[in-house]
């Protein structure tokens, strides 16, 4: 299956989660913009390279789609699980990447704010502007964020933030005697989130 296909496969089944379990669930959906800033500590040139000949950061933009779903609920803190995919865009290259979080939601703080965190492994897509050919490797990322109330069921995802690592497209395909490594990926969000349950 493909990653594409994946999130809206898990999406249902949240869903379903939802819907076959008690009130104290909670699920979440969200499609936001995001801005990605890709760092890769060697410049690298040829068609292969990711962010362009000899150089070694840039931003992408794009969208992040997905959801959550607590199933744990303790005093201070709601804890679970968080799918989503990206699909970004810089230079005419591409950067896709899809990943599984734990996640851990604090209690309501002051004017009902709730922060959450979030460590995530998945899998990242990544095809070099002047090349057809895409590689494909494990990606993790650690992340944070505040959400507030706006509605009965709607969310004001004030700010998320985001840093991981990525093996992204190099001239290491190419050139075997090429070392080329991991970029470093800082992530921005915000936006809204759909919440259904308690």
């Amino acid at each position: 299956m493909k990653l594409r296909h994946l999130l809206p496969a898990m999406a249902l089944a949240l869903a379903s989660l939802f819907a076959s379990t008690t009130s104290h669930a909670q699920v979440g959906l969200y499609l936001n913009p995001v801005a990605t800033h890709v760092h890769i500590g060697t410049a690298d040139s040829g068609v292969f390279s990711f962010l362009g000949d000899n150089t070694t950061s840039r931003w992408f933009g794009g969208v992040d789609f997905g959801g959550y779903y607590d199933f744990f609920h303790a005093e201070k803190f709601d804890a679970g699980v968080d799918l989503r995919e990206s699909i970004l865009h810089g230079n005419n290259a591409a950067l896709n990447e899809f990943s599984v979080a734990a996640r851990i939601a604090g209690k309501p703080v002051r004017y009902g704010i709730r922060p959450y965190g979030q460590l995530g492994i998945g899998a990242g897509s990544t095809h070099a502007p002047h090349s057809t050919i895409t590689t494909t490797k494990i990606t993790w990322a650690v992340t944070g964020g505040l959400d507030y109330p706006i509605a009965k069921h709607v969310d004001f995802r004030a700010i998320e933030l985001s840093y991981g690592t990525l093996q992204t497209m190099s001239s290491q395909i190419e050139r075997a005697n090429t070392s080329i490594p991991s970029a470093s990926l800082f992530t921005l969000s915000s936006g809204l989130v759909f919440r259904f349950g308690k």
